[in-house]
């Protein structure tokens, strides 16, 4: 990710008032076990933030290993493999077996990584899968804005 994007989530992370934001650093060792878990390889951007942030908020809430107090306790790993076991009759079932699920909006929509680091969101309710970012960086820089 761009350093002034980092930069720009670091001040607004580690500002007073926003600890219930920001997670703890995501490990090597956590990060090489969710990747086998899921079968899947993180993107270097996604890589990057929950190495520096943990599971945090960038303009949506971005999970990870252990997220801010205000994001839940489910990992990247419970996401996935919670949606995966959800739709594996639908149609976005491939996407979600060789990608993994970041996020979930406000309607219970999974936002997914898929393998070529492309970011979707699947709707459930219309079973429609459309695109929101060519990259995770892209995401993040769409999405975040300090308050």
């Amino acid at each position: 990710m761009n350093d002034a994007l980092m930069e720009r989530l670091k001040a607004f992370l580690h500002r007073e008032g926003n600890s219930s934001l920001v997670g703890s650093p995501a490990s090597q060792e956590e990060i090489v076990n969710a990747q086998q878990q899921l079968n899947v390889s993180f993107h270097e951007d996604y890589v990057q933030f929950i190495r520096t942030f943990g599971g945090s908020y960038a303009g949506l809430a971005v999970h990870a290993f252990h997220n801010g107090s205000s994001l839940g306790n489910e990992t990247i790993v419970d996401l996935t493999l919670g949606f995966r076991e959800d739709c594996k009759e639908l149609p976005v079932a491939e996407v979600l077996r060789t990608g993994y699920v970041i996020s979930i909006d406000g309607s219970g929509d999974p936002i997914i990584i898929d393998q070529a680091g492309k970011v979707l969101i699947y709707h459930h309710d219309t079973g429609e899968i459309k695109g929101l970012a060519d990259s995770f960086e892209a995401l993040i820089e769409d999405c975040f804005y300090e308050w």
